[in-house]
């Protein structure tokens, strides 16, 4: 079982990186953005708690996102072949909790594999798929927030994954095919 954190700021390349990881080594995806804007389109509770978070560009109170990947999670039954986390942890009571999960079920993070892009890309690839998918939360000023949130509140996890022996860097920036094949050379060392 190979569970993955991938990690990056907003528009780093998870969501793609991953769908091309599941096509691949047949992983499960957790990606707690998908998870609570199908809670948001739903108009269900945690939706519109979610909704008033997101909509602030703050994150969702940690006891919530647990709860809700712990669900996820279980879902896939006991014999899977490994989840990629996407979007979470973004907080190292987040990062502690995540392990605890797992813990109890016998399971571990195999790596976490840091996607590393300069903030200027950031900037472009975020505005422009604003303009392409008309995503609520990709316009200038929410990013803006939500960029300064990833460097306070969740880049501080990668040092705390490379004291947990599982950080793993790649240059985000360059060819999808190139850091796809990074990201391989990483999972298939697992």
């Amino acid at each position: 079982m190979k569970n993955i954190v991938i990690f990056g700021a907003p528009g780093s390349g998870k969501g793609t990186q991953s769908d091309l990881l599941i096509e691949k080594y047949g992983l499960n995806h957790i990606s707690t953005g998908d998870v609570l804007r199908n809670e948001i389109k739903a108009g269900s509770e945690l939706g519109k708690t979610a909704k008033e978070f997101i909509d602030k560009g703050q994150l969702i109170p940690d006891d919530l996102m647990v709860n809700i990947l712990a669900s996820v999670y279980d879902a896939f039954g006991k014999d899977h072949a490994g989840v990629i986390f996407d979007g979470f942890p973004r907080t190292i009571p987040q990062a502690e909790a995540l392990k605890a999960m797992l813990a109890e079920r016998g399971h571990a993070i195999a790596a976490m594999i840091e996607l590393d892009v300069p903030e200027d890309e950031l900037m472009t690839r975020l505005i422009k798929r604003g303009q392409e998918s008309g995503r609520s939360d990709d316009n200038e000023e929410t990013i803006r927030k939500r960029l300064a949130v990833y460097h306070n509140q969740t880049a501080p996890l990668i040092e705390w994954y490379e004291r947990e022996g599982l950080h793993r860097h790649i240059n985000g920036l360059g060819s999808l095919d190139r850091i796809f094949a990074d990201i391989c050379e990483v999972i298939d060392t697992l």
